[in-house]
């Protein structure tokens, strides 16, 4: 007989080691070509691009977090049968890696200016080389499932000449122009920063009131960057407010400089702000550029590239703003013109993300600017007629939020390392844009700047996929089918990619947007080196494998929800696949096998178990369709420790030790684990490797393996009543067991009245072993009582404690057994005594509600008779 065979587990060691197996088992995935994806098969297609991460980084825990869940989802359609494609690359990171060649440069005792353009871009490709691309092999630790032989890079060769292509088509269209806007601009790098480069943080800063003119005709106006005041060309008052109706239309007198300044009214102006007068430098903020629109104001910019002071012809050309901030306030000072100086002002200020973190200066710069109008409705147009899917679809306001109300896009940017802008100047004023094929004039001039990172970014879905030649990538997988990413960045890469991709391609680049929200610390706030909360997530890998993580950070991963995570979590995750792997060892110690044919007649465990996998199948799939990853994650948790390894293993026992059931056992312990195997994979999988080969040991791989369609079998509705009911029965008597202070080594004499009636008569040995019974002796005195109800009938559970039992604990239960009874009546006479409900319900529902009362009342009788028969408290 079977169950005569050695135990089988030589195929899986004792205990899950990661480290030990992790990289090669990836590696050899790679090698087995798995991840490789075949443009020209008939399979469905199924692709996601990743989001390009920077040269410069390294895996952070946002990055496992992101990479997790599109794993989770490329590896599930690789099993459902797609040509699946995650297409892996970098952005190169224009402004980043500027930044750190430039600070190497400096450490030499050089810069990028006395090297001259050629050699700084010749060093930073060289620096490319050598210290980029760390964060590919972070991913391979991860286990993404990426196609390496598409590995892509934002300044290919074949993204160059994207860029080049669809810059021209803009410029030649009129959707690419030049014109002097303001802007973020950083004196440290000398270029202008993207709003996702510019970080706001509150200040202790200064607030200084001051006086213009004098006498009856003086105004007070306050700002907190004094030195801006030299670049005024206005006042502005709002046209309601009549302390300065008398002034509007009149000039005067800028302080200092000595330029006379117009008095405007403006509806901008807050009146009960402050003085309601309001200082107007429109070449260094953003409202008074717009007032300065408004008002055909002049716009002189007072500060250089390096944020000094310059043009304005006073004492203060060529200091740094820092200081003329100072200087300026102390010569207004002297000339009795600071009316109040309000210290420390906390106030917010954009800063650099790049770099020492310096404070940016909004500036009045020429620039090359996209005009975004039509291209974003587009965009919009296509969420709002469900061509693009935003999930979850209560984020389709912040998106709509922006792209109805997008200002036009600058694109340029004063540095070196990056795509430069493709248009040539002649020597008579000639400005021409060349496409990649085409080559300039003899003695032309091309234009300095560089493109914004997120200019070739927002091509990316198409030009990873060989845009704009037509590829048979291009045509198997454009467009895309979903995007996951995170909400913060909705508008900085996802609107690029949603108004590129139609211009580009006339169609959308993907079906859905995925949002996913921030990790946090384990305390819900927001991680920063500075704050000192930040996890390395390698770290966690090390510590405890890297299906540990992934399996956290999937958990907790509510769609458009920021989650916290810390060490528990991902301990615990260690913990679940412990105990995964230590049941697959116990199966497999009975010959356990998902080869074995399942039984014709399953026992009442046997039915239910597999019911249960059905049912959790089924859900797992509609939740993992819907995006819910943390969902789908808790139902194969709860099904997998709790059912299978709490419950099914502790009721398979007996049947294993039975000929008559242990075929039958073993064939649902290797159906079931074959299951979850595969349901577990795209979550966790490396140790689904393991057990896979453990399981079937003929060499084939659960990366390629069939997702599982028809796991299980159908609820057997009778067989699962009577598995309930058993679980409640058992779950009682421990906690009886538990609250008389029991321990649980100790087995307990004890005679069950009333399992046959409760249709658990053939489980008797079952409940026996799982709550440690022995049966009653012909001495057999009962010195405690359990009464359990189950559907229409008790059970009653007499156990010989041996010795006096704990009155308080059992009038403590007894007393919230009672509790719960009158709440059950209670609501019940609530129904009952309700006209309207009792006419107008189903006689079905109404009767079961009686039903439900007669039964609550049955139980306040019996508990109220048990507590009358307690001995008195010793303790009382």
């Amino acid at each position: 007989m079977t169950d005569t065979l050695p135990p089988r587990t030589a195929d899986l060691p004792a205990q899950w080691n990661p480290g030990e197996v992790e990289a090669g088992m990836y590696q050899g995935w790679v090698d087995a070509g798995y991840f490789t994806a075949d443009a020209t098969s008939d399979k469905p297609p199924f692709c996601i691009v990743i989001p390009p991460p920077n040269v410069t980084g390294s895996l952070h825990i946002g990055h496992a977090f992101e990479h997790t869940l599109i794993d989770v989802l490329v590896r599930r359609r690789r099993m459902q049968g797609y040509e699946a494609l995650w297409l892996p690359g970098m952005d190169h990171a224009s402004i980043a890696v500027h930044a750190l060649v430039e600070k190497a440069l400096a450490a030499e005792g050089t810069s990028r200016r006395e090297l001259g353009r050629e050699a700084f871009i010749e060093r930073t490709w060289e620096w490319k080389a050598e210290h980029g691309g760390a964060i590919l092999a972070q991913m391979r630790r991860l286990g993404d499932s990426v196609d390496w032989t598409r590995e892509r890079f934002t300044m290919d060769d074949r993204s160059n000449r994207a860029v080049r292509t669809i810059f021209k088509r803009l410029f030649d269209e009129g959707l690419i122009y030049r014109a002097e806007r303001l802007v973020n601009w950083s004196p440290e790098m000398r270029s202008v920063l993207s709003d996702v480069e510019v970080e706001h943080r509150e200040v202790e800063g200064e607030l200084v009131s001051m006086r213009y003119g004098d006498g009856e005709n003086a105004v007070v106006v306050a700002t907190t960057r004094v030195e801006t005041m030299l670049g005024d060309t206005a006042v502005a008052v709002h046209p309601d407010d009549e302390r300065y109706a008398h002034l509007v239309g009149t000039e005067i007198e800028l302080p200092l400089v000595g330029r006379m300044i117009r008095i405007v009214a403006d509806e901008h102006v807050d009146p009960e702000f402050g003085t309601g007068a309001v200082k107007v430098t429109p070449a260094h903020d953003p409202n008074d550029f717009e007032i300065g629109r408004r008002h055909d104001l002049p716009m002189p910019t007072i500060m250089d590239e390096s944020g000094r002071i310059s043009g304005t012809g006073t004492e203060f050309d060529g200091m740094d703003r820092f200081e003329a901030r100072v200087k300026v306030r102390e010569a207004l000072a002297a000339q009795g013109r600071i009316v109040a100086e309000k210290r420390p002002y906390l106030h917010s200020v954009g800063h650099s993300s790049r770099g020492n973190k310096e404070p940016i200066e909004p500036r009045l710069s020429l620039q090359w600017w996209v005009k975004v109008g039509p291209l974003a409705q587009v965009a919009g147009d296509a969420v709002r007629d469900g061509s693009v899917a935003v999930h979850p679809k209560e984020m389709e306001p912040r998106w709509f939020a922006w792209v109805d109300n997008m200002h036009d896009w600058c694109i340029s940017r004063q540095l070196w390392w990056g795509h430069r802008i493709p248009v040539w100047y002649g020597p008579d004023g000639e400005v021409v844009c060349l496409g990649p094929d085409e080559e300039p004039p003899a003695g032309w001039t091309q234009d300095e700047d560089v493109l914004d990172t997120w200019f070739s970014s927002g091509l990316w879905p198409f030009s990873t996929l060989g845009w704009p030649e037509q590829t048979p990538d291009l045509e198997k997988f454009y467009p895309t089918s979903v995007l996951v990413t995170g909400y913060d960045i909705l508008f900085f890469w996802v609107a690029r990619m949603m108004m590129m991709g139609h211009y580009a391609m006339g169609e959308r680049p993907f079906d859905t947007i995925a949002l996913h929200g921030m990790v946090r610390d384990q305390f819900g706030k927001k991680m920063s080196k500075s704050a000192g909360n930040t996890v390395d997530p390698l770290q966690w890998m090390d510590a405890y494998g890297t299906d540990a993580l992934r399996f956290a950070l999937a958990r907790g991963a509510n769609p458009g929800t920021d989650m916290p995570i810390g060490d528990d979590a991902v301990l615990a995750a260690r913990s679940f696949g412990t105990k995964l792997w230590n049941a697959t060892r116990l199966a497999l110690s009975h010959h356990a096998s998902p080869a074995l044919p399942l039984p014709a007649e399953p026992t009442d465990a046997d039915a239910w178990i597999l019911g249960r996998l059905s049912q959790v199948r089924e859900q797992v799939d509609a939740l993992l369709e819907d995006y819910q990853f943390a969902k789908a994650t808790e139902a194969l948790y709860h099904f997998t420790w709790t059912e299978f390894c709490s419950w099914y293993l502790e009721l398979a026992k007996p049947q294993l030790a039975d000929g008559a059931t242990a075929d039958g056992t073993r064939a649902v312990l290797g159906h079931v684990l074959d299951a979850l195997v595969r349901l577990l994979h795209p979550v966790m999988p490396f140790i689904t490797e393991a057990l896979w080969q453990g399981l079937h040991g003929d060499g084939s791989s659960v990366v390629v393996a069939e997702w599982p369609t028809a796991a299980g079998r159908p609820v057997d509705a009778a067989a699962t009543e009577r598995i309930v009911a058993l679980q409640k029965l058992v779950t009682e008597v421990r906690r009886f067991r538990t609250e008389q202070r029991v321990p649980d080594s100790r087995r307990v004499a004890a005679r069950l009245v009333g399992l046959d009636e409760a249709g658990l008569g053939g489980h008797r040995a079952a409940i026996a072993s799982l709550v440690r019974l022995d049966a009653p002796g012909d001495d057999f005195a009962a010195t405690a009582t359990l009464e359990v109800a189950l559907g229409g009938t008790s059970v009653h559970v007499e156990l010989d404690t041996s010795g006096a039992i704990d009155v308080a604990a059992e009038r403590a239960r007894l007393g919230r057994d009672l509790a719960a009874a009158q709440k059950e009546l209670d609501a019940a006479d609530k129904k009952l005594g309700n006209p309207k409900f009792v006419g107008g319900a189903p006689s079905s529902v109404v009767e079961g509600i009686r039903a439900r009362r007669a039964t609550a009342v049955a139980d306040i009788e019996r508990v109220t008779a048990r507590l009358a028969a307690l001995p008195a408290d010793p303790s009382s």
